[in-house]
């Protein structure tokens, strides 16, 4: 058997792991600082290293641990950021096989007892052969409350000879007590320049030929991880027997083709369904997974979002030429309303399909949608063009179905009425009714104030009797004098003087008479959106709508100072009902 066939193939994610600093990429200010921190002797006791998946964080502290060790081909060298690789030391920790650096992975010994036997149970004796004692703790976010609190005072202050290196992914998962502890370097996604520069490196030193478009597409869905592009170009490497083209890679990777996903999209925010659909079959018939597409759109509208902002992020290596002057002429051509009204479809309809029973069918009917509300123009330009356009004879003069009663449709007029339970004048609320003489009423001078006070306390069902049985015949302060309607309870003017009496700390009379009363509340605020409805329908505005769209109506009227007024009266009983009016603090 030849020596070829007894060695065993190394991944590329492996075989070329960083030995020294300078094999690290995109790390340069953590270098910069650990490079200085080794030459003015400055190294600190305890170092957490901090960022996503496969950006070097265990990498980096196989290399702290080397320099920390390593003696120099002659034996007799000290630390430095320039490991030798050949000495005892470098070699034993780059082979994993040093018993004097400990890697311990928190994500599957998270307890106490394992921090105790593994670092508190050997801190204190002298490193067996190297300078230093160093403990690497991967995923250290894993470890249990009981075991961080283990470790603290061991971490506050360890023996000369011990070093610490926390490696971990969710660096708002560790204790700050923890971290108050350590330095810390945050390290960054690789960029895809540089990444891009990195693959191409290492593809040349495998002889291995991947195509510019291949490249990009492995740079891009590694998304900053070395480890995930090595491991993604290994197995392009393999799919391709040594020579990989773009659509290979895109099929291993299980993605539509981008050029065919911005033809959909095109079509899509052109409005055109029956072409959209067909693209979409095709695109299903070759290969394509109905959710894939749907992301792929999704992240299309994004980049075209980003670069109608900020158009020199369309200069981005990983994506081709002919894609970039694509995404710059769309940014161009789509609004920031239409691409945002897009984003959310999008995202509401990859949930749809993860949850339908036929993923086509739920895409199918998610581009139906899209295409369908694409070309229909925002509020602001429909505004300008009903303004701008004819004006529409005025209802009552001939125009048939709008002269006798309210079409069909719905229409909201930003114009004007008053809430239907709110007060006719008075305060909104106080803070809370005075008790008052009798010839103190006087705060109440209005009718209206009443009504204010019993909304104030919350006493709906008394509220709604007054202001739909109650025809005022005379008000004074104290004096109540009304006509009740029909359907109007016997004992409504006992429970009104009852309450008012207890709200007031004053007798108040109230009388029942059997004619002469004014309108209800309810009545005069019904006449009023009348009269709110017959303004509205002069407007100009409003008329230019009805008659785009025949089968609409107005439904209800707003303006700012109703709004307003209904959002106050809302949020009062939300704060006061923390507080209990009744409530005694000093009440055992």
């Amino acid at each position: 058997m030849s020596e070829t066939s007894e060695k065993s193939y190394q991944v590329l994610a492996r075989k070329y792991r960083p030995q020294t600093f300078a094999d690290l990429i995109g790390q340069d200010a953590m270098v910069r600082t650990l490079k200085n921190a080794f030459a003015s002797d400055r190294i600190a006791h305890a170092f957490v290293m901090t960022g996503v998946r496969g950006v070097g964080k265990t990498t980096t502290a196989r290399i702290v641990a080397k320099g920390l060790n390593c003696i120099g081909p002659d034996g007799k060298g000290g630390p430095t950021t320039e490991p030798c690789l050949v000495c005892e030391p470098c070699r034993a920790i780059a082979e994993g096989r040093h018993v004097d650096v400990i890697e311990m992975d928190a994500a599957s010994n998270t307890g106490v007892d394992d921090i105790r036997q593994t670092i508190i149970g050997s801190v204190h004796y002298a490193p067996a052969s190297a300078r230093y004692k160093v403990f690497i703790v991967d995923e250290v976010h894993m470890l249990s409350t009981s075991a961080f609190n283990a470790l603290l005072k061991t971490l506050e202050e360890p023996p000369a000879h011990v070093k610490f290196i926390f490696a971990t992914t969710e660096i708002r998962k560790v204790p700050v007590t923890i971290l108050s502890r350590c330095q810390r370097f945050d390290l960054k996604r690789i960029e895809p320049e540089v990444m891009l520069a990195h693959l191409a490196k290492v593809a040349k030193a495998e002889g291995a030929t991947l195509a510019e478009d291949a490249l990009a597409l492995i740079t891009r869905a590694a998304e900053g991880s070395v480890r995930d592009a090595m491991s993604l170009m290994d197995q392009a490497i393999a799919m391709g027997g040594g020579e990989t083209s773009g659509p290979q890679v895109r099929a291993m990777l299980g993605l539509a083709d981008r050029g065919r996903v911005l033809d959909l999209f095109d079509l899509i925010m052109k409005g055109e369904a029956a072409a959209a659909l067909s693209e979409l079959s095709a695109q299903y018939a070759d290969g394509a997974d109905p959710m894939a597409v749907l992301r792929d759109l999704a992240e299309i509208t994004h980049w075209i979002s980003v670069i109608k902002i900020t158009p020199e992020a369309a200069e981005d290596p990983t994506t081709p030429p002919d894609e970039r002057r694509r995404g710059l002429e769309m940014a161009q051509g789509l609004s920031m309303r239409a691409l945002s009204r897009m984003w959310q479809m999008l995202l509401k309809a990859i949930e749809e399909v993860g949850l339908a029973p036929n993923a086509m069918m739920a895409a199918e009917m998610a581009v139906i949608r899209l295409t369908h509300v694409a070309d229909l123009p925002d509020p602001e330009t429909l505004v300008r063009k009903l303004s701008e356009g004819p004006r529409p004879p005025a209802p009552g003069g001939g125009g048939g179905a709008r002269t006798g009663g309210a079409p069909a449709g719905a229409v909201h007029a930003p114009m004007a009425r008053a809430p239907m339970r709110g007060p006719v004048s008075g305060p909104v609320a106080a803070a809370a009714a005075p008790v008052l003489a009798e010839g103190q009423l006087q705060v109440y001078a209005t009718f209206d104030q009443i009504v204010a006070l019993i909304r104030e306390k919350r006493d709906m069902l008394l509220l709604a009797e007054v202001e739909d049985y109650v025809r005022l015949v005379r008000y004074s302060p104290g004096r109540i004098e009304f006509e009740p309607g029909p359907g109007a309870r016997p004992d409504l003017a006992a429970r009104l003087s009852q309450r008012l009496q207890g709200w007031t700390g004053a007798r108040w009379g109230v009388s029942v008479v059997s004619s002469g009363g004014a309108p209800t509340v309810s009545e005069v605020k019904a006449r009023e959106q009348e009269a709110a409805l017959a303004e509205a329908r002069e407007n100009p505005l409003v008329q230019a709508v009805l008659a785009a769209f025949p089968q609409a109506r107005i439904t209800e009227i707003r303006n700012p100072e109703a709004l307003a007024a209904r959002a106050a009266a809302e949020a009062l009983p939300e704060v006061e009902a923390e507080f209990d009016d009744d409530w005694d603090p000093f009440e055992s």
